[in-house]
């Protein structure tokens, strides 16, 4: 949001604030907020962001933290106010006249979208009223909707770092799958693979609780190579009453279904996917996977089938081709093999198994040349 304050508004504020300086002065009155611009942010933690890059690519003469310096019990205006120098490529041409002040300033205010609402309907109510409500029970009833209003604000940023140590759990958890599947295919192709990192007794340091809190919890657990713990979890949450909905369920059979793969139990591991499947037919990653633990034990057309179906709800998933790329290979189809790592490096896949294959289909096409 940007504006310029319009004349009677400025009129206003100078007669307020600046009546002497502007009946003793010809220059014009400069206010610090006659050019404005909001920054709204969805999250609490953007502010110090955009406060951050206003900083780094402004003169900033001064920063008002408006609102920090109530107590707890205190609600009110809350907002950053940044005001920096207007940029030299900015100001009009010399000449005009009044002609501007070279202390003239732009004010940036940067806040959340609750802490917009709340200052927009308090300067309706309170700030462009000739009178202030004064009574008890109205004073009250406006502090408890600024109260609510922060409080929003702060569960919303919970939520949202809930949101970040969840997606940090499932990449992690993610990759070491991934990378056991690799062992697999490193294998296949006679190079020797990295040895995986020890996994650590950390203790979880997430609550236990609500079904968010267990998946959690047991991704957690999962990640640092406790994987009868994190089955143990899984399986609570899937035997939990109510029965969770049909998508929670295809992703917790998911999870359980890497955890059992990560101890070498496929059967258990192709079970869990399949249920995955089951509870949501979408679920390109469960076929997929499903097709990996068909490909460790050496059955590559029950692979490929899985990893066809995969690629028909996504097609642009480059492991996948790569994958179905293998299994071929292993079928001695070096034809179309080399389709599908042609299309996995189209999707951009960067890999030195990829990489590996692709030599081995040539030598194969050179010695039937």
């Amino acid at each position: 949001k940007a504006r310029i304050k319009s004349l009677p508004s400025y009129y206003k504020k100078i007669l307020r604030q600046k009546a002497k300086e502007s009946s003793e002065s010809n220059e014009l009155v400069t206010l610090t907020d006659m050019i404005g611009i909001r920054v709204i942010c969805a999250f609490v933690e953007d502010l110090a962001l955009v406060e951050k890059q206003v900083v780094e690519f402004f003169d900033v003469k001064e920063i008002e933290r408006k609102g920090a310096d109530q107590s707890f019990k205190e609600f009110g205006y809350e907002s950053v106010h940044i005001l920096v120098s207007i940029p030299e490529n900015c100001l009009p041409e010399l000449g005009i006249s009044p002609e501007l002040r070279k202390n003239l300033v732009c004010e940036i205010q940067v806040r959340t979208i609750l802490q917009d609402a709340w200052a927009e309907v308090e300067h309706e109510l309170i700030y462009k009223s000739e009178f202030n409500p004064f009574d008890k029970p109205l004073r009250r009833k406006l502090a408890s909707i600024n109260a609510s209003l922060t409080l929003a604000d702060i569960i919303f940023q919970e939520i949202r770092d809930y949101q970040k140590k969840l997606q940090n759990e499932l990449g992690e958890r993610r990759n070491s799958f991934y990378e056991k599947a690799d062992e697999f295919s490193e294998e296949m192709l006679g190079q020797s693979h990295h040895q995986a990192a020890e996994s650590s007794s950390i203790e979880s340091p997430f609550s236990k609780g609500s079904i968010d809190d267990l998946v959690l919890t047991a991704l957690h657990e999962h990640n640092t190579g406790n994987f009868k713990k994190a089955i143990e979890i899984y399986t609570q949450i899937i035997n939990s009453e109510p029965v969770p909905p049909a998508m929670v369920l295809s992703v917790i059979y998911k999870h359980r279904g890497m955890a059992y793969f990560a101890q070498n139990l496929y059967e258990e591991a192709l079970n869990d996917f399949k249920k995955s499947v089951e509870h949501d037919p979408q679920c390109f990653r469960s076929i997929y996977y499903e097709g990996i633990v068909y490909s460790v034990q050496g059955k590559e057309k029950e692979a490929i089938e899985c990893f066809d179906r995969s690629l028909a709800i996504d097609a642009f998933q480059s492991h996948v081709y790569y994958r179905r790329a293998l299994a071929l290979f292993n079928l001695g189809n070096y034809t179309k093999a080399m389709e599908d790592v042609n299309n996995a490096l189209k999707l951009g896949l960067e890999d030195d198994d990829l990489n590996t294959l692709k030599l081995k289909l040539i030598k194969k096409f050179d010695m039937n040349m």
